[in-house]
């Protein structure tokens, strides 16, 4: 997720005859209270690939979740896990062992990964409310216009768009001049590392607009339109169960968008000040961690046909150890 705001600090006015030459850059991240915090997030990590890797499972094992909406929930939770395993291994190895360095090549990779990722969780959350969309306001047509084709189509498209512009993204970054290595933060981010840049960064700037119009705000704008027709046409049903399936349908997904949007604009699309880049590093939190750990437990207690599926799982295990023991 890149930030639209941009300055330079008093690292970045250096004049450019003291610029030296980074081969790797060193994580200040959290350093105190390393071992608590190690256990923390090794706790919370685990957590999220049980959670997310639960949710491919089921929606994988039961036939009665072969739909497009499963399908995209499958998809983003398996994003999930591969966007935690990006930032979460490297800080608590880093906590564990206090090497806080990461080499040039490693921290250019992260941030691509990170981009790459948050940006198609992005479009596939526009996605996900489209395919709301077609099943509350055109029930009769949607398995037509929502086809297994048109569902793939649709997750590897959020993937195809969001690679060429992280790769660009990145190269521009990373073909810069640093003034020093120490990035004040847990990973490899946007602010974080361009703050160390000794460079004019009018082209980073562009770029980094560039992409908060077409990864952020082009994906939200497009929820919040099939939104306003889901809304719509809810409101229009008589009362009764008609309307509360309809919303017991979307909530789930609408509370995922508004956490993941919410932390991505409070992180990302705040005018940034000497200290924004300290207080994004406790902010980042939010996206890379907390929400991957809440869309398990908000798509499993929020939903019948999933709780019910892991139910005939557990079961079916119980059998299972019942017969072989």
């Amino acid at each position: 997720m890149p930030n639209s705001h941009l300055q330079m600090n008093a690292e970045q006015t250096r004049p450019w005859k003291n610029r030296s030459t980074v081969e790797e850059f060193i994580l200040l991240g959290f350093q105190e209270h390393s071992i608590f915090l190690f256990l923390t997030f090794l706790g919370i990590y685990l957590a999220i690939l049980l959670g997310n890797g639960l949710i491919v499972v089921v929606t994988t094992w039961d036939s009665a979740l072969h739909t497009p909406m499963y399908f995209f929930l499958r998809s983003l939770s398996g994003l999930e896990m591969c966007y935690t395993s990006v930032t979460l291994p490297k800080m608590m190895a880093n906590l564990l062992s206090g090497d806080l360095s990461i080499s040039f090549p490693a921290c250019a990779t992260q941030m691509f990964f990170i981009l790459f990722l948050g940006g198609t969780e992005c479009f596939l959350l526009a996605a996900m409310a489209y395919d709301r969309y077609l099943a509350v306001c055109l029930p009769l047509h949607y398995m037509r216009l929502m086809s297994r084709k048109v569902s793939v189509g649709l997750v590897a498209g959020s993937f195809a768009i969001s690679l060429p512009m992280q790769l660009l993204q990145v190269g521009l970054i990373f073909s810069l001049p640093f003034c020093g290595p120490k990035i004040d933060h847990f990973f490899c981010d946007i602010p974080a590392v361009l703050s160390l840049a000794c460079a004019d960064l009018y082209a980073n700037e562009v770029s980094v607009y560039t992409e908060n119009i077409l990864f952020v705000i082009v994906p939200f704008v497009l929820i919040l339109t099939s939104y306003a027709y889901i809304t719509r046409t809810i409101l229009r049903m008589p009362a009764g169960t008609g309307q509360q399936k309809a919303f017991s349908t979307c909530s789930s997904h609408l509370t995922v968008v508004s956490l993941f949007y919410g932390s991505v604009m409070l992180v990302y699309l705040h005018p940034q000040t000497p200290d924004s880049v300290k207080s994004d590093k406790v902010l980042s939190l939010l996206y890379t961690v907390i929400i991957p750990l809440c869309n398990p437990l908000i798509y499993t207690l929020r939903n019948r046909e999933v709780k019910s599926s892991l139910s005939r799982l557990m079961s079916r295990k119980k059998r299972s150890e019942v017969s072989t023991g």
